[in-house]
Order: C-alpha cells, then sequence, then structure tokens
C-alpha cells in the first residue's frame, strides 16, 4: 500500500501565539503577508533558509513547525 506525503504546518497557530499578525511576521522574515498567508495554508513550502528563520522566531525547531503528514492512495 503506497501512500503520499503533505507537508504540513503549525505557523498560523505559533504565529497567533506569538502575538503576531501575518503582516509582521513577514516583515521579520523579509516576506510578503501573502508569502506568510500561502504557507499557512499549505500552497506554498518555504525555503530551508526561510524556514530555520521561522524556528529561530518562534524560538522551536524546524520539524515543530513543518511535518509530514501521510494520506493514504
Amino acid at each position: 500500500m503506497r501512500s503520499e506525503h503533505h507537508l504540513r504546518n503549525e505557523v498560523k497557530l505559533l504565529r497567533e501565539l506569538n502575538g503576531y499578525s501575518q503582516e509582521q511576521l513577514g516583515n521579520l522574515l523579509g516576506v510578503s503577508r501573502q508569502t506568510i498567508n500561502a504557507i499557512e495554508r499549505g500552497k506554498y513550502n518555504p525555503s530551508l533558509p526561510l524556514a530555520l528563520q521561522m524556528a529561530k522566531i518562534f524560538r522551536t525547531t524546524v520539524e515543530h513547525i513543518f511535518f509530514l503528514e501521510e494520506e493514504p492512495l
């Protein structure tokens, strides 16, 4: 049985827990609000450097923010 992996994330939850708007987080990371929105919705996977910057801002690991979820085919 095969399965497909989808990258999921906790960006929205962590952003809200830290009191940032999408625009504020985007400014801290040097990206647009639209980019943050697309990441939160799973429409865009960030580069590794961007993911590492997020982990630093949220004081956690990349693996805590982004994870693979298996979905059966």
